[in-house]
Parts: C-alpha cells; sequence; structure tokens
C-alpha cells in the first residue's frame, strides 16, 4: 500500500536545497519566508545549501545528498520544503539513501519533481507536487496554493477535494512584490481534446516533463515495478508540466514515455499551463495534446494548475484521483488509499 505522512500542527520543516541554493543577493527575500512560516505557527531549519549557490548548484552532489539524507532522518524534522527548484537535482540520485526512509512529506516542483518522483517510485512513500518553500513568504497566499497545508493535513483512509483557481499568473515580476507574491491576473480555463466534459480516474504520478523523462532507463524510473507493486491494476493519471522545451522536445519526451511504457493502463494525462511549447514549423503544442490523445485513446487536459506559472494544485504522487472538467472547471478529488 501507498504510505502517507500527515502534516501535523506547529510541524518542524526542514529546508534543505537538493537543486539550487539561494544566492548572495536572494537571502533576504529568503529570511521573508522562513519569518512567515514561522509566524504560521511552523519551526523552520534551514540546511547550509539552502544559503550557497555557484555554477548551477547549491553544492557539490555528495554534500547536497548528504543533507537531505541527515533532514529526512533527523526525527526532529516533520517534512521537507526545498527552497525552490533548480538544474541538477539528478545528480544527487545515487547518493540518496532511498532505503527504509521514514514516512515524511516531501514538497515542491520544477527540479524537485525528479526527485518527489524517484522517491515514491523506489519506496512507495507519497511525496506532494505543490508550491515552494520561497513562494509562501507572502502576507497571504492564494486559495489554490494556500491547500497544500490541507492536502498533507489530509490522514490515510480520508480524502480531500481542490477546485481550479479563478485566475493564474502569466509572467514573473519579482522587481513588483506583492502582499500575495504572485500576480494573478488571467482567467484559468482547463481546457480538453476533442471534449467538453472529461471524467477520469486513477493513481497520480508526475512533474515537470523536462525533469522526470530523466528518470526512464534508470533504476529510479521503473514504472512498471511500481506499478505491479503497489496499484494491484489501477489506472493512472500523469500530470506533467513543461517549463522550457518547444513542442518538437515535449513531443519527443512523450513520445519516449510511451515507448518506456509509462502511460501502460493510463486513464489519462494533465498538462499545466507553459510558457514554453514554442512551435516548431507551425507543430503547436494543441497538435501534440491531440496526437497523443489519438495514439494513446484517453482523454487529454491541458492548461491545469500546476507548474510554473501559478498558482497550482497540490497533487500527491501515489494517491487516488477522481477529475471532472467541465465549461473550463476542474474539480480533483484525492483519496488517500
Amino acid at each position: 500500500m501507498i504510505q502517507y505522512p500527515t502534516l501535523k500542527e506547529g510541524a518542524t520543516i526542514g529546508v534543505t536545497a537538493p537543486s539550487s541554493g539561494v544566492p548572495d543577493v536572494l537571502h533576504e527575500m529568503f529570511k521573508q519566508a522562513c519569518n512567515r512560516m514561522e509566524s504560521k505557527g511552523f519551526h523552520v531549519v534551514c540546511g547550509g545549501t539552502v544559503w550557497t549557490q555557484e555554477k548551477a548548484k547549491s553544492a557539490p552532489a555528495k554534500k547536497r545528498a548528504s543533507e537531505f539524507n541527515e533532514m529526512i532522518r533527523d526525527g526532529k524534522i516533520d517534512m521537507i520544503i526545498p527552497p525552490w527548484g533548480g538544474e541538477l537535482a539528478v545528480e544527487i540520485l545515487e547518493d540518496v539513501d532511498f532505503t527504509s526512509l521514514p514516512e515524511k512529506w516531501v514538497l515542491g516542483y520544477s527540479d524537485t519533481s525528479l526527485l518527489l518522483l524517484a522517491i515514491t517510485l523506489q519506496t512507495g512513500i507519497a511525496t506532494a507536487h505543490g508550491t515552494n518553500f520561497a513562494d509562501l513568504r507572502g502576507e497571504y497566499s492564494d486559495e489554490t496554493t494556500a491547500m497544500w497545508q490541507a492536502v498533507l493535513s489530509t490522514k490515510a483512509g480520508e480524502s480531500i477535494v481542490q477546485h481550479s483557481s479563478e485566475k493564474y499568473q502569466k509572467q514573473w515580476n519579482h522587481s513588483d512584490p506583492s502582499p500575495c507574491v504572485f500576480h494573478l491576473t488571467e482567467p484559468t480555463s482547463w481546457k480538453a481534446v476533442s471534449e467538453s466534459k472529461v471524467d477520469m480516474e486513477g493513481r497520480l504520478l508526475g512533474g515537470c516533463i523536462d525533469i522526470i523523462r530523466h528518470l526512464i532507463g534508470t533504476p529510479y524510473g521503473n514504472v512498471q515495478r511500481f506499478r505491479e507493486t503497489y496499484f494491484d491494476g489501477e489506472p493512472m493519471i500523469w500530470y506533467l508540466e513543461n517549463c522550457e522545451m518547444n513542442t518538437a522536445d515535449l513531443r519527443r519526451s512523450l513520445v519516449q514515455m510511451k515507448l518506456a511504457g509509462w502511460f501502460e493502463n493510463c486513464s489519462g494525462i494533465m498538462f499545466g499551463r507553459s510558457s514554453a511549447n514554442a512551435p516548431i514549423e507551425g507543430y503547436t503544442v494543441e497538435d501534440v495534446y491531440n496526437d497523443l490523445a489519438e495514439e494513446l485513446q484517453i482523454p487529454i487536459i491541458y492548461d491545469i494548475d500546476c507548474g510554473h506559472q501559478p498558482p497550482q494544485m497540490t497533487f500527491v504522487n501515489g494517491a487516488y484521483a477522481e477529475v471532472h472538467v467541465e465549461n473550463g472547471k476542474g474539480t480533483v478529488r484525492q483519496v488517500f488509499k
């Protein structure tokens, strides 16, 4: 069975940087996030990797892995939230000790999603794809982002419902700070290929496709073994978001996932909003979605609340999800079973 950690009131959050740390010029900004979380009743413990950044990483791979290993096993730390993503989390995988990991939430997105997916595939422990720590520095959070706490407080055997956002942030504007951190200006509309109404059910897996595709063919990306061990024939739903790839690269990555068997017994795929997806010779991202829907003969939903155009839902790798999309609105019920 999938193992679900539970977030407790007054939890101690360990902040470590398995990918990118915080450069000197942003230390004060990041301290705001630490202070904000402390003011909300959490305790925050920052590792040394949080405060350093050089050559596209917070520290050498072994140091990053060692700090993560120490925090995940520290009985005084209840959950881990990296400061944000980055570029080279993949370097630490062979030094992360996946044996006998305690049930402890790890939350984040972008490059962090590679570590999240690897943990769940290797151990059967649920992980959470959602907000980064740095984005919790605001005086308040929008309703969609704020759900991370309720989702991670859900107990095994219970369920939680999230609804699509009203508006999303089209572009980052760090020079114009606001009480909510995000500038939510564009109307949100969840879309589906060829259908106006979509319902799907299955076990959730996913992350940033730019990153998680690199698990294919490695010991850390054995989806078939995971499915046979934990899913007992249940279908899967993949949620994916594109950070930087053009449409041809996205298409190549999806074909690779298909050929690797990642889409076997898949009941549907959800794609997050993206400012990437640059067309190649008129080949648009909608063309990619249509091709995939035709090949796999499953529903494809896109422009959901996931990824680098906030806000985003908190998706739990391993949870059983019931997804409903109609008239541009989406509802996701996750069952921790």
